[in-house]
């Protein structure tokens, strides 16, 4: 059974910063890409920031280059998503994703996670 769990979320001033984690709980978890998504209520929701398998690929969103940044600890089973430079814009839910892939493999935002956490409100003023 595959469970994600994320937290971290809250309200910071403009140009502060907050990290979120996402507990990952399966099997073979280096098989799984990894991403990050936001939605605001009554909006589609928009992809973030992904991660391959391997850790090794990352792809984000024109709207957070530069700012966000993705990484996970396979060791802790941990998805991460750094947020500098935060803007008001920011402001949704945050929701962690999963994907079963297969190891080194690459998704992009596109892509039809499978799996998702409960979501964790960012609130910036």
């Amino acid at each position: 059974d595959v469970q994600l769990v994320e937290s971290g979320g809250g309200s910071v001033q403009a140009g502060g910063s907050l990290r979120l984690s996402c507990a990952f709980s399966a099997s073979s978890y280096t098989h799984y890409c990894l991403g990050w998504f936001r939605q605001v209520l009554g909006t589609e929701r928009e992809g973030v920031a992904t991660i391959s398998s391997s850790g090794l690929t990352t792809n984000y969103a024109d709207s957070v280059k530069g700012r966000f940044t993705i990484s996970r600890d396979n060791a802790k089973s941990t998805l991460y998503l750094q947020m500098n430079s935060l803007k008001p814009g920011d402001t949704a839910v945050y929701y962690c994703a999963a994907d079963l892939v297969g190891p080194s493999r690459t998704c992009e935002l596109g892509h039809e996670f499978r799996y998702w956490g409960q979501g964790t409100q960012v609130t910036v003023s």
